[in-house]
């Protein structure tokens, strides 16, 4: 298979990874599904985001079943013995990829949106305080009121209490 010019990036989205594999999003999903390890889910179940290994083994994954042949489950079992054991221990986590500064610059982010929300509702209140209050607030309306059996409509002014 010739090889895939990737950008090194620290984190790719999923059309990324099918543009560079040159696959199908549903063939990526599937493939999801019989590699679970594949991809770094983030939380509450958005989407997910691959590693440049995960892009790796999805290119390894291509060359398995559409260069050699294999099914899913072969290429499976081969992925699992030329994977070293000690792979686990080296995937970061999902905070570790993004790092800690963007995580704190998000909340940053955050708590300048709920302090002006609360500057915004404290103005409100203000105006809502001194602005004057109307008089006759009830709107007088007229009703249309139609007799039974007659087939005219008569207009009634409401009743004052």
């Amino acid at each position: 298979m010739s090889a895939v010019k990737t950008p090194k990036r620290a984190v790719y989205k999923p059309a990324e990874v099918c543009s560079i594999a040159d696959l199908q999003p549903y063939v990526l999903r599937s493939w999801e599904a019989d590699f679970p390890d594949l991809g770094v889910s983030k939380e509450g179940g958005r989407t997910r985001l691959y590693r440049p290994a995960d892009l790796d083994k999805v290119l390894r994954i291509k060359e398995l079943v559409f260069v050699e042949g294999l099914t899913l489950g072969a290429a499976r079992r081969r992925l699992l013995k030329e994977t070293p054991e000690n792979d686990e221990a080296t995937e970061a986590s999902f905070d570790e990829l993004i790092g800690a500064d963007a995580k704190a610059s998000l909340e940053d982010v955050k708590q300048g949106l709920r302090d002006i929300l609360g500057l915004l509702a404290e103005s409100e209140a203000d105006a809502a305080a001194t602005a004057p209050a109307k008089k006759g607030a009830r709107r007088k309306t007229t009703a249309t009121v139609k007799k039974r059996g007659s087939g005219k409509t008569k207009t009634q002014k409401p009743q004052t209490a």
